[in-house]
């Protein structure tokens, strides 16, 4: 009810706006998104354009970073404690750097490091977003991993061990099916999380949705508007995955509400 609500305001805002009139302190320029002119329809299209751009890129990262953070995860429930320790440098490290410079770094920095040593590799926009995204996003889902594997009940454990089954088996099999669907909730949110991380490939050029309302506002010069239109790009966008997400709760039967 209350992401409802909030839609329905932002809706009434942008209808509100495009047709309003100028005040005197204040000329309003919602014709730029205003879907009743030629030019304000083809501003939307192009605005909304970006959606593939950043649903594709969020995808990919997300499915990247849950593997990783896995393979992050695992050695570091080891009862080694040198097997755990790289894990946690891992995890550590990587959530001590902030997105953008890392994003920065992997798109200029990492081609020219191997440029220096002989090896000519450039990254496309759309990679250098993904790989940055996924590892910066692998550290706080190892993370997830390791709370929901660890509220499964250690008898768990000793029981697969009783039936032969080594380390790596009893987690593929016995304790993350468990622990996913008490994760599941946290790993959306993580999703969201990504989708919402991914406004700042528009740095490095990729003509995702904030791109597009960059290069929009450099022609129009109307960022209130355009950019209340953005916002409301990610609102939608994220309420359509948290109904996703709310349905698989309830297949899954993470959902415990009655």
């Amino acid at each position: 009810m209350q992401n409802r609500t909030i839609l329905a305001i932002l809706l009434g805002t942008l209808v509100v706006g495009c047709s309003s009139t100028d005040t005197t302190e204040v000329i309003w320029g919602w014709y730029v998104i205003d879907p009743r002119t030629q030019q304000g329809w083809n501003n939307i299209v192009f605005l909304i354009n970006g959606f593939s751009a950043t649903i594709r890129l969020s995808v990919v990262a997300a499915v990247f970073s849950m593997i990783i953070g896995l393979i992050v995860v695992l050695p570091g429930l080891s009862e080694n404690r040198w097997a755990r320790l790289p894990s946690r440098i891992y995890v550590e490290f990587i959530r001590s750097i902030p997105l953008l410079p890392m994003l920065l770094w992997v798109f200029y920095g990492f081609p020219f490091l191997m440029k220096s040593m002989g090896i000519d590799m450039p990254i496309a926009p759309f990679w250098g977003a993904v790989i940055t995204l996924s590892i910066s996003d692998s550290a706080f889902t190892s993370e997830i991993y390791r709370a929901g594997i660890q509220s499964i009940e250690k008898g768990q454990t000793e029981a697969a061990k009783t039936v032969g089954l080594n380390y790596y088996q009893t987690m593929l099999y016995v304790i993350l099916p468990q622990a996913l669907k008490r994760i599941l909730p946290a790993l959306a949110n993580q999703f969201i999380y990504i989708v919402k991380m991914s406004a700042f490939a528009y740095v490095i050029g990729m003509q995702e949705l904030t791109k597009r309302a960059f290069e929009l506002n450099n022609n129009e010069y109307r960022a209130l508007e355009i950019y209340t239109f953005l916002i409301f790009e990610y609102l939608v966008l994220v309420l359509v995955i948290s109904f996703f997400v709310r349905w698989l709760e309830r297949r899954m039967g993470s959902d415990q509400r009655k």
